[in-house]
């Protein structure tokens, strides 16, 4: 059977597109994909459904986007600096899964940063 081999792509809709695109690109330093593609070291990808009443993220958002970071700290320190908020939460790092923080781009929409444990 054909199978998915990973994504290809994430597309939002934007009030103010390019102000939106220029927070990613500044920010997490995600690089918008026009006029290539970002590429990306490999790791794993996490595809989840949640309850539409799941407590994770707030209900009226649909969707949350998980950036992995090779130096969480650092990335906080960034975003502090630029007056981008960060919540932290000792329950998140205790999964062994790595550390974690989120943060929201500026049209509310929940972005959790993830740095995967040393090897």
């Amino acid at each position: 059977m054909a199978r998915i081999t990973g994504i290809d792509g994430i597309f939002l809709r934007a009030h103010g597109p390019d102000a939106l695109t220029g927070w990613y690109r500044r920010h997490p330093g995600v690089v918008p994909s026009r006029p290539g593609p970002q590429h990306q070291e490999a790791g794993p990808t996490a595809v989840s459904v949640f309850a539409e009443d799941d407590a994770y993220w707030p209900a009226d958002r649909h969707w949350m986007l998980n950036l992995r970071t090779d130096d969480i700290d650092g990335l906080l320190a960034h975003l502090s600096a630029a007056g981008i908020e960060a919540r932290t939460d000792p329950a998140w790092d205790a999964q062994g899964i790595g550390r974690f923080a989120r943060i929201h781009d500026p049209e509310g929409t929940p972005i959790e940063l993830r740095e995967p444990p040393a090897a």
